[in-house]
């Protein structure tokens, strides 16, 4: 279908500024700065705290903190180079309030001045502080679910294989129009969004020349899928990462994982954070949050 008239609204309205060497700085400020007025002040939760996971700040949202509640991990996009639990905190308390869980947001370390892999490194820190933690503050950390747009996707899935491969329990991952493998051709899409520069820029940023980019951790289709936990992927339709995102869920499918993929028609990369200005993306907070309670029951 065309573009969505919401999306033609919000690209008359102005550019956004483009992820690159010399624009990282502005970049940042620019999602930070357009976090309110894209996505609304946010729903009320009724606790939210942030608190140190080894030296990885972590945002928790209870919204029952009366009771045991299970969580989701939640890991933001940006490129690897931008975003934080900031950019991200009206999703995860509108997500937090849909679906009964706790949602821990992770502001893992950002390339290019922290490479690959610390940003896995934190999330591992933040993993390991909901087994240690967790129970004192009402949450069930045998439920857990990994959820992650664009970049936050990629994080997702390689967490879920490492989580895999040393039985820790993971019962449902979310991977929002994901970015996968640095080798993936973008889609042939007129992206009003992410464009294949942007998005070289950020891999060059994340696994800089030296690093293997075909170890799984870098490119997780490359890794053995099977006992992956079920999985919702959602894309867009004007995403040059759609066909790459679409090809995994059919992978995982072909594994034997419980899989959903829905794409989402008239709307770009990055909808999904954009709650005040896309119906799309309330829908698909909305089912994300109708995952996780399934999910996580």
């Amino acid at each position: 279908m065309p573009l969505h008239p919401q999306v033609r609204a919000e690209i008359e309205s102005g550019t956004p500024v483009p992820l690159g060497a010399d624009t990282l700085a502005a970049a940042r400020a620019d999602m930070l700065a357009g976090a309110l007025s894209a996505a609304g002040p946010g729903t009320p939760v009724a606790e939210v705290s942030d608190v140190d996971a080894s030296g990885t700040p972590v945002r928790l949202y209870l919204p029952d903190p009366t009771g045991v509640m299970p969580v989701a991990l939640y890991l933001h996009s940006g490129g690897f180079v931008s975003g934080s639990v900031r950019t991200h905190d009206a999703i995860c308390r509108y997500l937090a309030v849909l679906s009964g869980a706790a949602i821990a947001s992770v502001d893992y370390r950002l390339a290019p001045e922290h490479p690959f892999p610390a940003a896995l490194d934190d999330i591992t820190n933040a993993v390991e502080w909901l087994h240690r933690n967790g129970a004192e503050r009402g949450i069930d950390p045998q439920r857990l679910a990994l959820v992650g747009d664009s970049a936050g996707g990629h994080l997702a899935t390689v967490t879920a294989r490492r989580l895999r491969d040393i039985r820790v329990p993971v019962r449902s991952q979310v991977l929002v129009y994901p970015v996968l493998d640095p080798a993936d051709p973008p889609t042939e899409v007129d992206s009003p969004a992410l464009t294949p520069e942007e998005m070289a820029y950020c891999w060059n940023a994340y696994a800089p020349p030296g690093i293997d980019r075909d170890q799984p951790d870098l490119a997780p289709t490359t890794a053995d899928l099977m006992g992956l936990p079920p999985t919702l992927v959602i894309t867009a339709e004007y995403d040059i990462l759609r066909d790459a995102a679409e090809a995994y869920a059919d992978r995982l499918a072909e594994a034997g994982v419980p899989v959903a993929c829905v794409r989402y028609r008239g709307v770009p990369h990055s909808f999904y954070r954009k709650l005040a200005r896309f119906d799309a993306a309330r829908q698909a907070v909305a089912q994300v949050a109708a995952t996780l309670r399934a999910e996580l029951a």
